[in-house]
């Protein structure tokens, strides 16, 4: 008899490739060398698959966090409390080798991505991803464009060049990791999803030349600011002090220091809504104030100089004239000039000057005192002037008016308070104003009033005063 001795190591191979060979055949599991998501299941039913997969996540898992220079960090599953349930479709992976004819071995890529349904601490995972070193390391270098320094009094500006870092746009890359944990993938490239900043703007940009060399002439740049015969000047070094920044070529102003520097030119050569000394026709000094004068349009001006200095200042002095909400007839005292009308509420009296002459004056009756109706004192311009015009008063309740009266001159500039003609009295000036006055208005006799009309014109000033 002819016996065959095997040894045990041929044994044990003998077992082994009955053993590969019985899995292969067996369609209840799945072949060798099955993985899912890089966890092998071959051999295994589907029930024991899923229970092998929520094994390794709930004790090995491990998200490898690949960095910029083949640098690496990890998050491990146990120190989020990470747990997953595999959905179903390992099913559909185990039909589908059967359908294929349960191929295996080196040649046949059985491995399978699926996405799990993952349960963890959201607490923990976030302060995992903020310790990490590439947030919150102490080798860590930002990065930062080329730019033009910052403003030195009496020195130039330069271009600093720019910096290549290493550090990382933190909600991005704390929003791809949480993405590759909830999925339960097992490594992110964070630099490959582009979570570095990088460098935008380089030394040698033209752009940044071209701003460099304007932020350099506003230095030798003035812009004088013209009131009458006065200059308030503007220089190149606060201009350049307001410079905060660039977009492109243009330069970035702090609007607050803009709008300081124009209010502080409001409130030096601002004249109206202040006291002024006038004096009057009656050679009497009095003093009066009122919306007539000078006023800069603060937030108007601070638009147009930002503007006027954003578009390149050309080197040397300009004069400039600032934009007003508001005008007068003069720069230099007192704001009204020489041709205006003057109404003396206390003398009952109105005149007429032109360019320094008096050319016009009349009695008149203004508003009634005992009625609470006084004219208000102050200095107004002529809003327009109108003929042929009904006067109202307040309207009632049953639709009717106060009073309507109908005037052939109207010159307002008050509101609804103006001058005009009254026909209804056959006298003016004197006290009559105290106890059968106007609603406010100024009366004229009627004659005088027409010259008056012919002589105002809309703007005139207006100067009231008791």
């Amino acid at each position: 008899m002819l016996l065959t001795v095997m040894t045990a190591a041929a044994f044990t191979a003998s077992l082994a490739v009955t053993s590969l060979a019985d899995q292969n055949a067996d369609t209840t599991r799945f072949v060798p060398g099955t993985k899912v998501n890089g966890v092998g299941i071959g051999g295994l039913t589907t029930d024991e698959a899923k229970t092998r997969i929520e094994g390794f996540y709930d004790g090995e898992y491990t998200l490898t966090i690949k960095e910029r220079g083949d640098k690496e960090e990890r998050i491990k599953g146990t120190d989020i409390g990470y747990k997953v349930t595999v959905p179903e479709g390992l099913q559909a992976i185990l039909d589908a080798q059967n359908a294929s004819g349960r191929n295996s071995g080196p040649s046949t890529d059985n491995s399978h991505t699926m996405t799990m349904t993952a349960a963890y601490s959201e607490e923990a995972l976030t302060a995992k991803i903020r310790s990490l070193a590439l947030i919150s390391g102490s080798n860590i270098t930002v990065t930062a464009d080329a730019r033009v320094s910052s403003y030195e009094e009496g020195q130039p500006f330069t271009i600093i060049p720019a910096v290549q870092g290493n550090n990382v746009d933190e909600a991005k890359t704390e929003a791809l990791i949480k993405e590759a944990v909830k999925a339960g993938r097992t490594s992110v490239d964070i630099d490959g999803a582009g979570c570095y900043y990088q460098v935008n703007v380089r030394e040698d940009s033209e752009e940044l030349k071209a701003l460099c060399d304007t932020m350099n002439r506003y230095r030798t740049a003035t812009v004088n600011y013209v009131f009458g015969d006065v200059k308030e000047p503007l220089t190149g070094e606060m201009i350049c002090s307001w410079i905060t920044g660039s977009q492109g070529t243009t330069a970035v102003l702090d609007q607050e220091k803009v709008v300081a520097f124009v209010a502080g030119l409001a409130a030096k050569y601002d004249t109206a809504g202040t006291a002024r000394t006038f004096h009057t026709a009656g050679g009497k000094d009095v003093e009066i104030t009122g919306p007539y004068g000078w006023k800069l349009d603060v937030a108007g001006e601070s638009a147009a100089l930002t503007q006027l200095i954003q578009a390149g200042l050309a080197e040397g002095e300009q004069d400039r004239e600032p934009v007003y909400a508001a005008t007068a007839a003069s720069r230099t005292a007192p704001d009204w000039g020489t041709t205006y009308v003057e109404i003396d509420l206390t003398g009952q009296h109105v005149y007429m000057f032109q360019e320094g002459s008096l050319v016009w004056e009349a009695p008149c009756v203004t508003g009634n005192i005992a009625k609470n109706y006084d004219t208000p004192a102050g200095i107004y311009s002529l809003t327009y002037k109108e003929k042929d015009r009904i006067l109202r008063g307040a309207k009632k309740a049953d639709g009717s008016y106060e009073y309507e009266s109908h005037v052939d001159y109207w010159m307002p500039f008050n509101g609804g308070i103006g001058l005009h003609d009254a026909t209804w009295r056959s006298k003016f000036g004197g006290s009559i104003y105290q106890t059968s006055g106007s609603h406010g208005c100024i009366n004229l006799p009627p004659d005088k009033a027409a010259v008056l009309y012919d002589l105002v014109y809309k703007g005139m000033p207006v100067l009231c005063y008791e």
